[in-house]
């Protein structure tokens, strides 16, 4: 370099050197160009420049390429001193080119020199590259050096902060949208302190906690590094020095910093909350505005959680009694199916007549009764887990099988309750199930408990009975065949047969009883003691016995047309009494078959009867004023028949088979002559069932009784084989009389 090359750099006044302090922080300045004196002269005529408290580093490159590869490696490079002509004519265009368009660094400031005029680039280059600025080598004074230079730092931090707030802006709305969506609050205070690490640049390791509504105490809602694992622990026993800072923080109201951690204090409206992070360095203002900005989001995501808590609450908990409901322990119970472990046992318990309490004494009643069952198993079993009210009148919960004794559980509920100012005595039904039991799922598992449950009330088991592997086949089998049940009966598969019923006198017939009967598919018949009760608990039985009265009108007037009008007798089951307006519906039935009501006779069971006397008694009247007979069927197998007799409209006692099969040898005949003797006391005709013997039959009427049915007579029957049996009778007694 030549000695007027040289000398601009000391042409201005401002030469003089300046003894400055030595500093921590530089800005770093790369210095391009092929001649070393240019860099030597230069580090020397920018020696000891400070600003904003920051010294000068500097790097030196050769060439275009060798600035290239400084420049990947360095991203710290504020400002580059550039010469326009090295290893060719357009070398450190090419430099800023490649900056700008391969490396992608659009902050790093560009000083463009060239030691002649003519090398000057055009206004065009500088805009489309983003050049800070360009000088001839001549022009620059130290002076002016220093000032092109202190414009460029400017600049630099400019583009820099620009930068970073836009990236922090970009940040903060991706952080929002992603915390805003969340409804778990691990997971919530999990994303706070990843994003909150972001924006500072700092550490993801830290904590969220607040203190809780009704609570002193600060709890840890949740984290990430090593505090992720402390969920719901009070902050007090997992960091010391956490809960000093955070503790200062709810008191002030104000962020709080240490040497190695920054807290946060959240503003919500419904608690108070903060953020502990570490953080190694001091976070810059920029910094600590946009973190507040992003602490704004993540408020309104606490507030949106402790909402979302409320609604879940609502979902999964009963609001009458403040526990778990079906929902909540169907997803819960799941964690405890473990294979081949039986610690635990689910118990389930039913409220036996509990429509009667809220009937009558009303729901008030009823729900201070169900809640007074929650504390009486709150106190008895405060290890329990899960206790839930499953149903109506339905309550479960999963206790340790040592903690658990049958016998005493009983002693438990027996104790009467009160509720409101009633002291109610309640009957439970209780069905368990072990935890080697318990099934994949909590549908399923909530399912085998219940198949022991129905177990316990269709015995009426009151101690309470356990789930076994063969209950779930049986009720598969009920199931099955309820089904087909379905199936055989919307496709009229069903028949009705007929057992006729004579007269003890002179046998001559009287009537008929309509039988239901269920053919299979092999040609033999499913017994009604098992597929009646069946569809009974399966809400058919209504229906059937609608369909059963129809085929009996019809059977009515078909024999009416052949010139035999007798009654037929149709039984009628429980579920069909508790419809409201049955008279009415046997009245429309009637009508609608042109059928006299005295030839059709209803026959109820005592348990019929017994379910809901009062409503039976008003029903059974309603068909009396018909015109309809009315039987009570299996007389004498009840357990308070006298008590109710002479209240009930009837016209015939049917004594039933069990006491009439052993006699007369096996069997003293008391109980059928008592039921004789009452029916005539009480005007009633009496009918025996079952009758296979003659000697039954002379018992019988010699007794007194009215009439008889039974194998001995005839056994029950299709339509054309009791029109066959018709035809036979009506020769006989033509033969009789024509031989008299």
């Amino acid at each position: 370099m030549s000695s007027e090359q040289s000398d601009f750099l000391f042409l201005a006044p401002d030469s003089e050197e300046e003894i400055t302090p030595e500093v921590s922080d530089f800005w770093d300045v790369l210095i391009v160009d092929d001649d070393p004196e240019i860099h030597s002269v230069t580090k020397l005529a920018l020696s000891g420049v400070e600003f904003w408290g920051a010294g000068l580093r500097f790097h030196d490159a050769y060439s275009g390429s060798e600035a290239i590869e400084i420049l990947k490696n360095n991203n710290t490079i504020s400002v580059i001193f550039l010469d326009v002509v090295m290893e060719s004519d357009d070398a450190g265009l090419q430099v800023v080119k490649r900056v700008r368009e391969e490396l992608n660094n659009q902050h790093v400031r560009i000083i463009l020199r060239t030691g002649q005029a003519g090398n000057t680039p055009e206004e065009k280059v500088i805009r489309e590259y983003d050049i800070n600025d360009y000088k001839t080598k001549t022009e620059l004074t130290r002076s002016k050096l220093v000032t092109s230079l202190i414009t460029a730092i400017r600049s630099y931090e400019q583009v820099c902060k620009l930068e970073y707030q836009s990236d922090a802006m970009n940040t903060i709305v991706s952080a929002s949208k992603s915390i805003l969506g969340l409804t778990d609050i691990k997971v919530l205070c999990k994303e706070i302190i990843k994003h909150l690490g972001i924006i500072l640049e700092s550490q993801q390791v830290g904590l969220v906690c607040s203190k809780l509504d009704g609570e002193n105490h600060i709890q840890v809602l949740g984290g990430s590094g090593h505090y992720e694992s402390y969920f719901g622990e009070k902050l007090i026993n997992v960091d010391s020095m956490a809960f000093e800072q955070v503790e200062q923080c709810f008191e002030t109201a104000k962020h709080t910093q240490s040497d190695s951690s920054m807290t946060f204090i959240v503003k919500s409206k419904h608690r108070q909350a903060a953020i502990y992070l570490a953080c190694e360095h001091k976070p810059s203002e920029a910094q600590l505005q946009f973190a507040e900005i992003f602490l704004t989001n993540v408020s309104v995501a606490l507030d949106n959680v402790r909402l979302f808590v409320k609604l879940r609450d609502a979902a999964y908990k009963d609001v009458l009694t403040g526990i778990s409901n079906r929902t909540n322990f169907i997803e819960r119970v799941e964690r405890y199916q473990k294979p081949y472990v039986n610690d635990y046992v689910f118990v389930l318990i039913d409220i036996i007549g509990f429509a009667d309490i809220n009937n009558g004494l009303g729901q008030e009643i009823g729900n201070y009764l169900l809640i007074e069952i929650v504390k009486r198993l709150k106190d008895a079993y405060p290890d329990a887990k899960l206790l839930s009210r499953i149903g109506a009148d339905v309550y479960g919960f999963i206790i340790r099988q040592t903690e658990f004794n049958l016998e005493q559980f009983n002693d438990v509920l027996n104790v009467p309750f009160k509720a409101g100012e009633h002291i109610l005595p309640i009957d439970f039904r209780i069905g368990l199930c072990q935890q080697q039991d318990f099934q994949s799922t909590g549908l399923d598992t909530l399912k085998v408990a219940y198949i022991a449950l129905n177990q316990a009330k269709k015995l009426k088991c009151k101690e309470g009975v356990y789930y076994e592997v063969d209950m779930q086949d049986k009720m598969a089998w009920r199931l099955g065949i309820i089904r087909q049940l379905r199936h055989d009966f919307a496709r009229e598969k069903l028949q009705v047969w007929y057992q006729p019923q004579l007269s003890l006198d002179n046998l001559s017939l009287i009537g008929c009883e309509a039988l239901l009967r269920w053919p299979s598919e092999d040609g033999s018949f499913i017994s009604p003691a098992v597929f009646v009760p069946l569809a009974e608990d399966a809400g058919l039985i209504v229906d059937i016995g609608q369909w059963v009265l129809e085929q009996a009108c019809q059977q009515q007037k078909r024999l009416e047309a052949l010139g035999e009008e007798i009654c037929i007798a149709v039984n009628v089951s429980v579920p069909q009494f508790k419809v409201k307006g049955y008279a009415t519906t046997v009245k429309n039935t009637l009508q609608k078959y042109d059928v006299k009501p005295c030839n059709i006779e209803l026959e109820v069971t005592e348990s019929v009867v017994m379910d809901e006397l009062e409503t039976v008694i008003n029903t059974l009247k309603e068909l009396k004023e018909l015109g309809v007979e009315v039987a009570i069927d299996d007389f004498g197998t009840g357990f308070s028949s006298l008590s109710y007799l002479q209240s009930l409209p009837l016209d015939r006692l049917k004594i039933d088979r069990a006491f009439v099969k052993d006699l007369p040898d096996n069997d003293t005949g008391a109980i059928a002559a008592l039921v004789v003797s009452l029916g005539a006391k009480l005007g009633l005709k009496t009918i025996a069932e079952g009758v296979e013997t003659q000697q039954q039959a002379e018992f019988l009427k010699n007794l007194g009784c009215d009439e008889v049915q039974g194998f001995m007579y005839a056994k029950p029957m299709p339509e054309h084989e009791l029109l066959e049996f018709i035809k036979e009778r009506n020769k006989k007694d033509e033969y009789k009389q024509d031989t008299y």
